[in-house]
């Protein structure tokens, strides 16, 4: 078995990268359910700027994995910001993304262990996020990871409906 990529603090000078990586692996895995003008509108967020000014703000943790010298996987954590008052002391699971490339091979579950230590070294009670209820994979993983279904969710993509599943850790 191949190691798994290095995953390290993304620092500002990775910002272009990660708004690339964040842009190819949300149209890799989901690209193919949008208009292209949906499509684009979400794609629009993930900018160089808004990454730095996330990566630079203590709010939020951001993990880049590398593998040859090129980020294959990012992990960000961050305020919630899901659309109900969260208990004091939750902290959200904002994205983990993977290339296809790397999916099985444990990538994931170390960005969520990354995660996971990250919120209990802030004092973090709860972690939450979101999942799309067509992803079976993600779900199943999270399920297993220990995370139980609080409630349906609709996330926009311009200006389309899907809809996801929040689900929480206690922690």
């Amino acid at each position: 078995m191949t190691a798994l990529p290095g995953l390290r603090p993304a620092t500002i000078a990775d910002a272009a990268a990660i708004a690339a990586l964040a842009r190819q692996t949300f149209t890799d895995t989901f690209g193919h359910l949008y208009s292209p003008e949906n499509l684009a509108a979400f794609l629009s967020i993930h900018t160089t700027e808004n990454w730095a000014g996330e990566i630079v703000d203590p709010a939020f943790a951001v993990r880049l994995a590398e593998a040859e010298g090129r980020p294959v996987a990012y992990m960000k954590l961050g305020p919630p910001s899901l659309p109900f008052t969260p208990p004091v002391g939750a902290i959200e699971l904002r994205q983990i993304y993977v290339l296809p490339a790397y999916h099985g091979g444990g990538l994931a579950r170390l960005m969520l262990g990354e995660a996971i230590a990250e919120a209990r070294g802030r004092g973090c009670t709860a972690l939450y996020l979101s999942v799309f209820t067509d992803n079976p994979r993600a779900r199943a993983f999270y399920t297993r990871e220990g995370f139980v279904e609080v409630g349906p969710y609709t996330f926009m993509v311009g200006d389309h409906e899907d809809q996801d599943i929040v689900m929480r850790l206690d922690l």
